[in-house]
């Protein structure tokens, strides 16, 4: 068993197999040492599966999960090691946020001041008299986090933490995860929405179907779809071919009569458009949509029947208007509003 220097976290060849169905195959991945690492891919991918193989609370058909290069069930201070959200429903309804924190403060070994402590860290100090089954469920996560921190932790593994936060809440959590990660403390976060985490993580693991499908940085993923300028141009055919005369052969004409340029930027095209003589009407700068990619990259785990134009069929039979409606109003041009 060789440990990847530098590395936090390490799947090696993770396979694990519920009778007939394989929840994870063959997955190997690195989470760096002082990054935020987003673990992504479709609810049902095994992204659970995985983190609990990696903290040993599910054990693999095949291959090891490694904490700090060894599994973690070795680990000497397991709290100061790792602290994980997998779940926030394991909370009693009727114990307050306190009294919840300090039965883990007596079984980590830490002074119950800490609970408070860590209260205040995730914005429940206000909460800490109450009890935990009138929380929604953003303040449940916020609880779990809590939890997680409690042994002031070298690595957080977070399973959908931003699950039920407002938008408030998830900005709050993403500088929270960035100054984590700042300090020199490791973060592997999952998700099954890209957009969610995209501005909190500096790598993705991405998985389908229990399988990698890409591990790299967020750069190098979009880098993979590379942002275009859309053109209205007069001559749409004659801009093209300057500029593949100038070495940028991606172009695409679009159904709108303008083209889709991906290498030179705006001004670069309109200089090889002055000296082809075409007249530039306007551009348009089109970043890749990051959310899109993870879409087709991980598109087909479970694949929907396509949706009729009326699903729902058409109106009972021996229902129509009140008397004197006639027909709906119209618009402008001729059709209806």
């Amino acid at each position: 068993m060789t440990s990847y220097p530098g590395a936090a976290l390490e799947a090696q060849a993770l396979t694990k197999q519920f009778g007939t169905v394989r929840a994870v195959s063959d997955l190997s991945f690195v989470v760096p040492r002082g990054t935020v690492t987003g673990f992504l891919g479709p609810n049902g991918s095994g992204k659970t599966t995985t983190l609990r193989m990696l903290l040993g609370l599910v054990a693999p058909t095949s291959g090891v999960g490694l904490v700090n290069g060894a599994p973690f069930r070795t680990a000497t201070h397991p709290a100061r090691t790792v602290g994980a959200v997998l779940d926030s429903l394991s909370l009693h309804p009727k114990r307050t946020a306190a009294h919840h924190l300090k039965i883990y403060t007596a079984a980590i070994g830490v002074p119950d001041s800490r609970s408070l402590d860590v209260l205040h860290l995730v914005g429940l100090g206000d909460a800490a008299d109450r009890a935990a089954g009138g929380f929604s469920l953003g303040m449940r996560q916020r609880l779990t986090l809590a939890t997680a921190l409690l042994g002031d932790p070298e690595i957080l593994v977070l399973d959908e933490p931003a699950n039920g936060l407002d938008p408030e809440g998830i900005a709050w959590l993403r500088d929270f995860l960035k100054a984590f990660a700042a300090s020199g403390r490791t973060v592997l976060v999952s998700s099954h929405i890209l957009r969610e985490i995209e501005q909190t993580v500096d790598n993705l693991v991405i998985v389908s179907a229990g399988a990698l499908v890409y591990q790299g940085s967020i750069a190098q993923l979009r880098s993979t779809r590379p942002s275009r300028v859309l053109v209205a141009a007069s001559d749409p055919a004659a801009l093209a071919l300057a500029l593949a005369s100038s070495g940028f052969n991606d172009s695409q004409l679009l159904p709108d009569g303008r083209i889709g340029v991906a290498g030179p930027d705006a001004a670069t095209i309109a200089r090889i458009a002055a000296d082809a003589r075409v007249t530039i009407f306007g551009t348009t700068g089109e970043h890749v949509d990051l959310e899109q990619v993870f879409l087709s990259m991980t598109a087909g785990q479970y694949t929907a029947a396509p949706v009729p134009q009326n699903p729902y069929g058409g109106p009972p039979q021996g229902y129509g208007p009140p008397p004197g409606y006639g027909p709906p109003p119209q618009n402008w041009n001729g059709g209806p509003r």
